[in-house]
């Protein structure tokens, strides 16, 4: 069950593709599909109790790392995403900032696309990367980095 890379690399077989061009996971159970849409939804947890974005995903991939590799696959990326969102909501307005002020205050124009671009980030990934779980897709988030990798 699940895709892991075998310790001998020329055992491995890649995921199954379906007709949209994505691997798939045929053995996720509904199951697995839900576990792994809630973990991208979590962030939604953030508007009721700060942290929670981060904190969900971690509860959960923590349950079923071990006897789900598709869930665990889409927590972890989960999981990555959080963690980028929350660097690039603190970095880059700071970066941002400091940039205006060097620029005797014309780069502060940059402030607000920069500020606006994790949440505009965060909604339309959670939307595609729920999506996806519930077809039974691997996702990965678009200018995510990966903290967390593998099995």
């Amino acid at each position: 069950m699940g895709f892991a890379m075998p310790a001998d690399a020329s055992d491995y077989v890649p995921p199954p593709v379906n007709e949209r061009g994505r691997y798939t996971d045929p053995d996720a159970t509904d199951d697995e599909r839900t576990f792994s849409l809630l973990g991208h939804l979590s962030v939604l947890g953030h508007m009721v109790v700060p942290g929670l974005a981060i904190i969900a995903p971690i509860v959960m991939y923590n349950v079923k790392k071990k006897e789900s590799p598709f869930a665990a696959d889409h927590l972890r990326e989960a999981i990555n995403f959080q963690i980028t969102l929350l660097l690039y909501s603190t970095v880059l307005p700071i970066v941002a900032t400091i940039f205006g002020v060097l620029t005797l205050g014309i780069g502060l124009i940059l402030l607000v696309p920069i500020a606006v671009l994790p949440y505009v980030l965060g909604v339309i990934g959670v939307i595609m990367g729920s999506m996806a779980a519930q077809r039974g897709e691997f996702y990965r988030y678009p200018m995510t980095l990966r903290f967390l990798s593998g099995p």
